[in-house]
């Protein structure tokens, strides 16, 4: 889909689940996200690149704008992921284009130390998967992250994706060190299986 067609896609920028809200990160976020990323920094870096690059507010408030300005070109999709009572930040996930000729999307996800385990991240990512399909037209969407990253992994098991393999040597962790990395992967099909729940 050519990039005009895409900027007209009226996509949806508020998810409601029964415990979370899914949402574009707004400038008003950036004091309480960039705490919950330098609390959660140790627990995130193993996996996730970005996490050093939030040292300071202004930092974070410059990442929420490019986001926003990804989100309106219809290049990526990045929301906050809140608590439905109370509205605290619980983590964040992103919805990328892989190819939009396809369309097919990768989604990734990282939780706060503090709120990880109680299924909030299954939630949103399962949001996230209904609007890929549902608004973008997703013919694939996959999940891609580190084999030792098992959190990560039981999220895309729990919602009905399908573990593709593994690619060994597949890119490089936070450390420099070659990491093997997991592919999941849902199409129409199967979401409609897993939706029909």
């Amino acid at each position: 889909m050519e990039q005009g067609r895409r900027i007209l896609l009226d996509v949806h920028g508020w998810l409601e689940g029964e415990r979370v809200i899914v949402r574009p990160f707004e400038d008003a976020d950036a004091p309480d996200f960039h705490a919950a990323i330098r609390e959660s920094v140790e627990h995130v870096r193993p996996w996730l690149p970005w996490a050093d690059g939030h040292q300071t507010e202004e930092d974070t408030l410059k990442f929420i704008r490019r986001t926003r300005a990804d989100f309106l070109l219809r290049e990526s999709f990045a929301f906050g992921v809140f608590g439905r009572h109370g509205g605290q930040p619980l983590g964040g996930v992103g919805l990328a284009a892989g190819d939009w000729q396809v369309p097919s999307f990768e989604i990734g996800y990282w939780m706060r130390a503090s709120a990880e385990g109680k299924g909030y991240m299954q939630e949103a990512v399962r949001l996230v998967t209904v609007l890929a399909f549902e608004t973008l037209g997703a013919r694939r969407v996959r999940i891609r992250c580190d084999l030792r990253n098992v959190r990560s992994q039981r999220v895309a098991e729990r919602l009905g994706y399908v573990r593709e393999g593994c690619l060994r040597n597949e890119a490089l962790d936070t450390r420099g060190e070659l990491a093997d990395m997991v592919i999941y992967s849902m199409i129409p099909g199967e979401y409609g299986r897993e939706h029909a729940r």
